[in-house]
């Protein structure tokens, strides 16, 4: 169940890949993920580890700050 934080998080996600112009099959293949969980990522739907976090931020070019909501 999604919560507040996985939302947001989600949603920023999904902003930032579209801006770029990318897919989610080319996101999740550079974070080293499957593009399913990668979608879930964007739904809201799975949490992400701290390190799957760092490998998706870092797939999209972005800080952290600018996907966390705190």
């Amino acid at each position: 169940m999604p919560t507040k934080i996985t939302s947001h998080i989600g949603r920023q996600l999904q902003a930032v890949r579209q801006r770029k112009g990318l897919t989610q099959a080319e996101v999740a293949k550079h974070a080293g993920t499957n593009t399913n969980y990668y979608a879930k990522l964007e739904r809201g739907e799975a949490v992400p580890s701290l390190k799957m976090l760092e490998k998706v931020v870092k797939a999209l070019g972005i800080k952290s700050s600018d996907v966390l909501p705190f």
